[in-house]
Parts: C-alpha cells; structure tokens; sequence
C-alpha cells in the first residue's frame, strides 16, 4: 500500500444560489495524495497488484513531456518497489521540465521516440523488451481493465444518496469504472477535454467490456465542453474558474477540472435536471 493515501477522499456539498435546487457534491479525488491524485491512484491501484502477482519488478509507460500519468507511475513505482520507465513522446530537451524532473527523481528511468515513431508506438513494444528487458506494460493514460477496476471503486465511497456523476474525460478509463459501479437509477455524464472526442464512447465500451465483460447503457458524453480542445482555454473559462474561487475558496485545476464543472453550471443553467436532482462532480486533479 502506498503511505499517506487519503481514503475514502472527502465529498463536500458546494452550495451555490446559481444551481437552481440542484444539489451538487464535489468528490475531492485531487486530495487523495500529493503524489498520487484523483484518478491516477484508482487506475494504478489494481495494476500495482497484477505487476506483482506476475512477477514484474518494472513498469514501463509512455506519455508526452508533461504528462501527469508519466509523473503518477514515476510515484507509484518508487513507493511500491518497481523499476519504472517512461517512453516520452519527442525528443530530449535539457534541463528537464518539472514533471520529467520529478519523474527521474523518483527513479524513472526516460526514453524517447520522435513523434513519427511514437504515433505507432504499439508497434514498439519488442523492440522495447530486446533494449530493457521483461516489464509490465501501462497504456498512455493508464486507462486498461484493471485502471477501469480501480475507478468503479469510487461509487462505493458516495454515502450520499445521488442521481447524477459528472467526471472529466480524457482516455476515458475513469468514466468506463464510474459508470460500471453505478446502480439503475444513476447517470454517469463525461466531459471530454478533447475536440472531436466522439470516438471515446467506442473506447469506453471496450474497457467496460474488458474489465466486467459486457458495456453499460447508463453514461454519455457532453461534447461540447471542451474550449478548443486539450489543454486550450478561453476568457470565459478563465472567468468561471475565478469566479468558483472567489465564491467558494476552490480554484478547479483547468486542463481537466474547471471544463467538467462548467458543463454542470451550464447544464443546470439550461434546465437539463430537475429541481432536487443531486449531483457528484469527481474533482480528479489533473
């Protein structure tokens, strides 16, 4: 077990007069570890354990320069006892950046493909084992059937009775688990942080398939959310994320965060929830 896990991670109401009757909870993921927030613990969790259990003393990952998953795995090697390696998209730039930094502080070891090789990087998995020997094998992201097993776990922890989820979307394995671990009655709403992310609902019914055998008919997407795609922002999330701060002392992190709360105001605004509906929004960090 990794020291210092905050667990189950706190839900605490935001009370906003803008909601409308809507209750909303925020689902403090991003507090769970320094090291380790939000989804990044609940998709390595259960990978951890398989690791282990086959006998793999390394983890090898890929990811761009500043990647948080590239970071998370970094932590979790160098907690849990493995070798880790991280395959990075591009080439090496000296010095390191802050997330590469504290990756090699924690004894990743870093590699490099240039953008062209790195596209077809499935195609390097050989290769990688002739240069480094036997590892067990994280998919950018960290988003596999074991990732989408940790993040089911998460509606276990909501004692607060609730209708509705809203998490952020990026390769979609958190909301592949969210949605498997909800009962009849509730919804699980993505928002991707992506343009064009209309493939990921194929790419999230294959991981439920993966990890519990058969696709939930009880999510979707919200497409529309993603102000230009990943990474990009506009004035008008700026000013929605200081405004939430300046209201309730809580600034959304805005690469992921800040675009899934403002598809819960915009979406209450729109009269998309009845009066009295409640809703979780799963503070994932970054």
């Amino acid at each position: 077990m990794i020291p210092g896990l905050l667990l189950p991670s706190p839900l605490v109401e935001l009370e906003d007069d803008r909601l409308s009757g809507v209750r909303v909870f925020l689902k403090r993921d991003d507090l769970i570890h320094p090291e380790l927030p939000g989804n990044k613990w609940r998709k390595l969790k259960y990978n951890l354990a398989a690791a282990g259990d086959q006998g793999h003393d390394t983890l090898l990952t890929f990811g761009g320069a500043y990647s948080n998953h590239i970071r998370a795995t970094a932590a979790a090697g160098y907690y849990a006892g493995f070798h880790t390696i991280g395959v990075i998209r591009g080439e090496e730039h000296l010095p390191l950046n802050p997330s590469l930094a504290y990756a090699v502080s924690r004894g990743m070891h870093l590699s490099y493909l240039d953008r062209t090789t790195y596209r077809a990087k499935a195609s390097q998995e050989a290769r990688l084992r002739e240069e480094f020997g036997d590892f067990y094998l994280l998919p950018e992201g960290g988003s596999n059937a074991e990732a989408v097993r940790g993040c089911s776990e998460l509606v276990a922890e909501l004692q607060e009775p609730f209708d509705v989820i809203f998490c952020a979307v990026g390769t979609g394995g958190t909301m592949a688990g969210i949605a498997s671990g909800l009962a009849e009655n509730q919804q699980a709403i993505g928002v991707p942080v992506l343009k064009g992310a209309g493939y990921l609902e194929k790419e999230i019914a294959e991981l439920q398939i993966q990890a519990f055998g058969r696709a939930t008919s009880n999510w979707k997407l919200e497409l529309d959310y993603h102000f230009g795609g990943y990474a990009k922002r506009t004035p008008k999330l700026d000013h929605f994320t200081d405004d939430l701060e300046a209201r309730h002392g809580f600034r959304p992190e805005w690469v992921y965060v800040a675009k899934m709360m403002y598809a819960i105001f915009d979406q209450v605004e729109q009269g998309a929830f009845p009066c009295n509906t409640t809703i979780v929004a799963v503070v994932t960090g970054t």
